[in-house]
């Protein structure tokens, strides 16, 4: 998607570490209008997959999935960082690692809401080890879910997260994808 690529040249910051700052964008203050881009994007690479959900983690993936999932027209559901006192009945759960937070997070879904027979769209903000999209399809495995693919915002090629789901078998689809981060520069893949 160029329009992701120039929203990355333009407004992305490059800090240390290899975090890549979208917050003027897409992680802390939206852009409304490109969120729509983003959902219409996503809708036209899986539309026709079946699918009857769209599934993210909370925080940074869920405005992304809204779109996505508004576009599609099915129902979006999160995935909570922790079990609190309105995720009420049986949960699905798994442990997820945190590259950006540095933590690790028991990530869980109710049983109520990701259903056996739900073909899952997995959608989350960044891609770059894979953790949280693993985190999701097993979650989605747990429920007897079937995972159309993944959409992802920006991937980080250079940290492989994208290239190992891929050979597991997972359609990765990403809006952007970044080979580097050195010196400053993006440099996306093409």
């Amino acid at each position: 998607m160029q329009l992701m690529e120039e929203k990355i040249r333009t407004e992305g910051k490059i800090l240390p570490g290899g975090i890549l700052k979208v917050g003027s964008f897409l992680n802390q203050q939206i852009d409304t209008g490109f969120l729509r881009a983003m959902g219409r994007e996503i809708a036209r690479l899986y539309g026709g997959s079946g699918i009857t959900k769209v599934l993210t983690i909370e925080a940074s993936g869920i405005a992304i999935a809204a779109a996505a999932a508004m576009e599609l027209g099915v129902p979006m559901l999160f995935a909570k960082k922790h079990k609190t006192s309105n995720v009420d009945g049986t949960v699905y759960s798994t442990v997820v690692h945190s590259f950006t937070h540095g933590t690790d997070y028991t990530v869980v879904v109710s049983r109520d809401y990701l259903l056996p027979g739900d073909t899952v769209l997995l959608v989350d903000d960044f891609l770059a080890n894979g953790a949280a999209l693993r985190g999701l399809v097993e979650l989605s495995r747990q429920a007897g879910a079937t995972v159309a693919g993944a959409a992802i915002a920006i991937e980080k090629a250079f940290q492989g997260g994208g290239d190992a789901l891929r050979a597991a078998g997972i359609r990765v689809e990403s809006l952007a994808v970044i080979e580097s981060m050195d010196g400053g520069t993006v440099t996306f893949r093409r």
